[in-house]
Formats: structure tokens, C-alpha cells, sequence
């Protein structure tokens, strides 16, 4: 059953660090400015809860999503680029 605010809801998937804060405070405020709801994996919940398994129900309680996965880093073991998550 969708929630009844699923046509005013918005996924926001990005990077959550101190680099990329001013980017998401500014889709925050868009969002919010447009007359929807942000949402993220930021949201308070159930502590017990498994983060992909929050983060499924949160994306599927939203009608729209923005997803910026423009960040590619190396990480430092391996070498080998990561990507912010593409959901």
C-alpha cells in the first residue's frame, strides 16, 4: 500500500560527508522549495533495521528519486573505484 504522501516524496541518494554537504542542502531546500518531501537514508528510524532494507522502503514510498553518482573515489585498499550506490 502506498503512503499517502508518495506523489510529494523524493529519494535523495548522494554522498553524506562534510565535502558534499552544501549540495545536498541545496537539493534539500529545492525539493522542499518545490513543494515536495526529501527523504534519504538520513532518516531517523529503527535502529535494528538493515540500512538497504530501510533504504528499499523508503525508495519505494517515493514517487520521484535524484540520484547523483557522479563521485568516483579509489579506495584506499583495494585500488578499485566506488561509487556512490546507484539505486
Amino acid at each position: 500500500m502506498k503512503s499517502p504522501h508518495y506523489n510529494d516524496n523524493v529519494f535523495i541518494n548522494c554522498p553524506f560527508d562534510s565535502y558534499y554537504k552544501p549540495l545536498f542542502d541545496a537539493m534539500i531546500f529545492a525539493v522542499h522549495d518545490c513543494g515536495f518531501i526529501a527523504r534519504c537514508a538520513l532518516e531517523e528510524g529503527d535502529a535494528s533495521q538493515v540500512r538497504i532494507d530501510k533504504i528499499y522502503s523508503i525508495i519505494e514510498d517515493c514517487r520521484y528519486g535524484i540520484h547523483d553518482i557522479s563521485r568516483t573515489e579509489l579506495d584506499e585498499t583495494s585500488q578499485l573505484p566506488r561509487f556512490n550506490m546507484p539505486l
